[in-house]
């Protein structure tokens, strides 16, 4: 290159002054001899500044690659997934292990909410108790949550992220990163440290029940609240990690029923005739101290709805509707939880043939502008219609969705839009609706009791 330039401004040395009527080889011309040597002197010194131009050029590009092909790489094999959220929570960017943690592919996730997979009301309990235990930055380091498999179990995960700003400073979203934890992780307690936690929270009963309200969509009057478990106690995990720390040390019916009795001391106070929707897993339901419990707490099982959740796989369903057939005899009602986030909720539908469904959260977010998430609801509606079964959708936050909501058929909802979980009794004493003419008393399985 460097030859290829010194012969070309040689040929331009001679070839210059001939351009202007001058001959190179007569006379003694200083000026045009200057003009020469200057031409001489710059034109290799241009080749060789575009010659060290283009080789950075070619480096920089090199090292842009090799980044890229490391970060991939990163993506393709780290067992942390990567992901970014807009300003309206919708994904972004997701990272391959979404298909392991999650059992969503990066395709299924892009564009969709959040909340799909990991519930921001766990993500504020967990902040909440980070900053009740006296740490005021209440940052995402290390946020010890639970995150929403497609199946419909739960995975124990750490979160890491930060806000994000466009250039001039405005909020753009949110990136992180979160990671599966394993009882046996050095990130989280050992077992004997998670018994000794939970044991203490038995001994101490360091429980709250919060209750949010279950409204009517038509009229905004309130129907019945969800009891909410509240926890103490340090660390700073949300309610349903200290459920599955339990669980995995043997201890998960017992904290269970723990805040079955705190619930159920609480919901006194809420009005009549709302009725109360408390939520166990199915192996607590098979628990002998169950019936009894209901019978001795103050308010009559003809208010109390029991939310079967999904902490524990059921394999055989025929005890556990034994174990709830003298309780629905009662008056009591059975719903199941989180209808549409997994496979295992609908089988809680088809074998307990439950008086109240419960719609998730996945499938009422950003409803008023997906057909598909419409075109679901409105087959719930049929079907709920057709087993004789109510339907309320959880996790309200939009005027969008509720309008979409009532024009589909759904008469019930609850969320934060509607109201937010409150442990001050002097909020659940304002719930009291006026009363309504007698009417025969419906059966415990009748839906329309909720509407």
């Amino acid at each position: 290159m460097l030859g290829v330039g010194v012969e070309s401004g040689v040929a331009l040395a001679l070839r210059l002054p001939a351009l202007f009527a001058h001959d190179v080889f007569s006379g003694t011309d200083v000026s045009v001899w200057l003009a020469d040597f200057l031409v001489l002197l710059l034109v290799p010194v241009a080749f060789f500044s575009l010659w060290r131009l283009e080789r950075r050029r070619r480096r920089e590009k090199l090292q842009e690659t090799r980044a890229s092909q490391l970060v991939q790489t990163v993506l393709d094999t780290s067992r942390e997934w990567l992901w970014s959220v807009g300003p309206d929570g919708s994904f972004t960017f997701c990272g391959a292990s979404s298909q392991e943690l999650t059992g969503y592919s990066p395709a299924e996730l892009l564009g969709r909410p959040f909340s799909m997979v990991m519930d921001p009301g766990d993500l504020a309990e967990a902040l909440t108790a980070r900053k009740a235990a006296d740490k005021p930055d209440a940052s995402w380091e290390g946020l010890i949550t639970v995150c929403r498999h497609r199946d419909g179990s739960r995975v124990l995960v750490e979160v890491t992220g930060k806000a994000l700003n466009d250039a001039s400073g405005q909020p753009a979203g949110f990136a992180g990163t979160a990671r599966p934890l394993e009882s046996e992780s050095s990130h989280v307690p050992g077992s004997p440290e998670i018994e000794t936690r939970i044991k203490a929270v038995l001994n101490d009963r360091a429980l709250r029940t919060a209750f949010q309200p279950i409204r009517s969509l038509e009229n905004g009057s309130i129907h019945g609240a969800e009891a909410l478990t509240r926890f103490n106690s340090s660390p700073d995990e949300s309610p349903e990690t200290w459920f599955l720390e339990a669980t995995s040390v043997g201890l998960g019916v017992d904290l269970e029923f723990l805040a079955l009795e705190t619930a159920l001391a609480a919901a006194a106070r809420v009005p009549a005739p709302l009725y109360v929707a408390l939520n166990l897993s199915p192996l607590a339901c098979l628990d002998p101290r169950l019936g009894s419990l209901l019978q001795a707490s103050a308010i009559p099982t003809g208010r109390i709805v029991l939310e079967i959740t999904e902490r524990h796989q059921v394999q055989d369903y025929e005890p556990l509707a034994a174990a709830l057939a003298p309780l629905r005899c009662s008056g009591l009602r059975i719903a199941v939880d989180d209808a549409g986030a997994g496979y295992a909720s609908m089988r809680h539908i088809l074998q307990l043939r439950p008086a109240l469904i419960k719609l998730d959260r996945e499938i009422i977010a950003g409803i008023d502008t997906n057909q598909a998430q419409q075109a679901l609801v409105s087959a719930m509606v049929s079907f709920a219609s057709d087993i004789n079964a109510a339907l309320v959708a959880e996790g309200i936050e939009t005027d969008a969705e509720q309008h979409t909501l009532t024009r589909l058929g759904i008469t019930l909802g609850q969320g934060y839009l509607l109201g937010r979980p409150s442990i001050t009794p002097t909020d659940w004493a304002q719930w009291h609706n006026p009363p309504r003419p007698k009417e025969k008393p419906p059966s415990p399985t009748d839906p329309h009791i909720f509407k």
